[in-house]
């Protein structure tokens, strides 16, 4: 018997029609196909399954009993792909009652988190979510399809299977306590090299060097990290009870009152920004619901204002 993956599935539509009829000439009618092509189909069949699938009789065809359990199977096969479809042209996003699962960088996971649900529970109130930072095997889920949406900087790679699309652009500056001993004074680079630095941990991503601590290489400069952290919190209080500085966007200054921005050090171009992207499997760019999380996250972010420095 050949491999069933190389059948076609039209072959199984015909085989139906012959064990409801038994008789290829209405079978041929039924099907809106010629005679020969009916021959011909029903010789590759029993080249497919190796048996005699159907007895001549003298009126038309007596099928045998694989023949009838495989036309049962035909509507047992085909029922799932209907309701397939079916829900992709009929997709109601208030009946929705799946999972939708999001995975984000751990920066944008805590600073947009708890109003990216929000936003999302208005057009899809009784959906499943689960919203979970980007880890190493994140990218795997993704294409193996068990990540329905994904939130991530534009600096991250990701393969052309995953459609991509802008959402922001974050501008970037230094962020530290008010009234900081050194930045307040200016944030030329002979002047801030040595002072201490924190930063968020992204799994996969930027776990042994950022690119402003290549950049402190490049100038002859060893950034002096002392805390890396997955946590916001965390970072956030050691900045306000400390000199150390992180870069990062102006948001982190948001409901933070002992903390402010501080102009960049003289960086290239690319560095003065970051721009935030959200993705989903290039397969998925027709689906309604993959259109309707890619509306609602353009739409969160559209409204979402940058603090000034």
């Amino acid at each position: 018997m050949k491999e069933l993956r190389d059948l076609d599935l039209n072959l199984l539509k015909l085989l139906q029609a012959v064990v409801y009829t038994k008789n290829t000439h209405l079978a041929a009618d039924k099907l809106g196909i010629s005679q020969t092509s009916v021959s011909r189909g029903l010789a590759k069949l029993r080249e497919m399954f190796g048996d005699q699938l159907f007895t001549r009789k003298a009126h038309g065809v007596e099928p045998s009993e694989l023949a009838e359990k495989l036309a049962e199977a035909v509507d047992e096969m085909f029922t799932p792909l209907i309701k397939v479809l079916e829900s992709y042209n009929n997709f109601e996003p208030l009946d929705f009652t799946g999972e939708i699962s999001i995975a984000m960088n751990i920066f944008l996971l805590e600073q947009y988190g708890e109003d990216i649900f929000s936003t999302l529970r208005e057009v899809l109130p009784n959906a499943k979510f689960k919203m979970v930072y980007w880890q190493e095997q994140s990218l795997v889920n993704v294409l193996n399809g068990k990540i329905d949406y994904i939130l991530q900087f534009a600096t991250f790679p990701l393969p052309q299977e995953v459609y991509q699309h802008r959402l922001k652009d974050i501008k970037i500056s230094l962020i530290a306590r008010k009234n900081h001993p050194v930045l307040s004074q200016g944030s030329n680079w002979e002047d801030i090299h040595h002072l201490p630095i924190t930063r968020i941990l992204v799994d996969g991503i930027n776990s042994k060097r950022t690119p402003f601590e290549d950049l402190y290489l490049s100038k002859g400069y060893k950034a002096n990290v002392v805390l890396a952290t997955h946590s916001m919190r965390v970072l956030l209080n050691k900045l306000r009870n400390s000199d150390a500085f992180s870069f990062g966007s102006t948001f982190l200054t948001e409901n933070e009152p002992e903390l402010c921005c501080y102009p960049l050090p003289l960086v290239p171009k690319e560095l003065h920004e970051i721009q935030i992207i959200g993705g989903y499997l290039q397969s998925k760019r027709g689906f309604p619901l993959n259109q309707l999380l890619h509306q609602t996250m353009q739409r969160f972010f559209d409204t979402v204002i940058q603090p000034e420095d």
